[in-house]
């Protein structure tokens, strides 16, 4: 017996840390889902607030203690004891930043941008809105609304969806 295929037709991404290697994957599977014809929402919760908050969206770094896969040049290892020297995040977010700016990836607000205009959502959460004491007029402009969880899963239903958690 063949099985019934449904294609993928919506996709619902959870971004909940604000870190370049966190945020970046919640916008390329977005972008590119878009690409493909399939829908798009983000919800932004937790550290991922920074992702979408005028304070910090290019304020995102890129961590190294604990990192253990952090990468130099060259795919060498980044050695994590060194993490704990001052100016070596400020070294590796900029060293990231300059890999993707080679690459022609765009930045965390142009990103937000041509999600926004591909027809893609953005959303923050309620609860870590509160939890932080931001407002809306905290967030950049592409955020559509501030939701519940439960509110933003009642806009991930339907057959073909898949609900990503970053």
């Amino acid at each position: 017996m063949e099985k019934e295929e449904f294609p993928l037709k919506k996709v619902c991404i959870i971004c909940s840390k604000g870190t370049i290697e966190s945020i970046y994957p919640a916008l390329i599977l977005a972008n590119g889902a878009l690409m493909e014809g399939i829908q798009a929402k983000l919800f932004f919760t937790f550290f991922g607030l920074d992702a979408v908050t005028k304070k910090f969206i290019k304020k995102i770094h890129t961590p190294v203690v604990g990192n253990p896969s952090l990468r130099l040049p060259g795919n060498i290892p980044f050695p994590t004891l060194l993490g704990i020297l001052p100016g070596m995040e400020a070294l590796a977010t900029s060293m990231m930043k300059s890999q993707m700016e080679k690459l022609d990836i765009p930045t965390i607000p142009e990103f937000m941008e041509y999600i926004v205009a591909g027809g893609g959502e953005i959303f923050a959460c309620k609860l870590a809105m509160d939890m932080f004491g931001l407002k809306k007029e905290d967030l950049i402009d592409d955020v559509k609304d501030i939701l519940t969880v439960g509110e933003f899963y009642a806009l991930c239903g339907g057959q073909g969806t898949q609900i990503l958690f970053i």
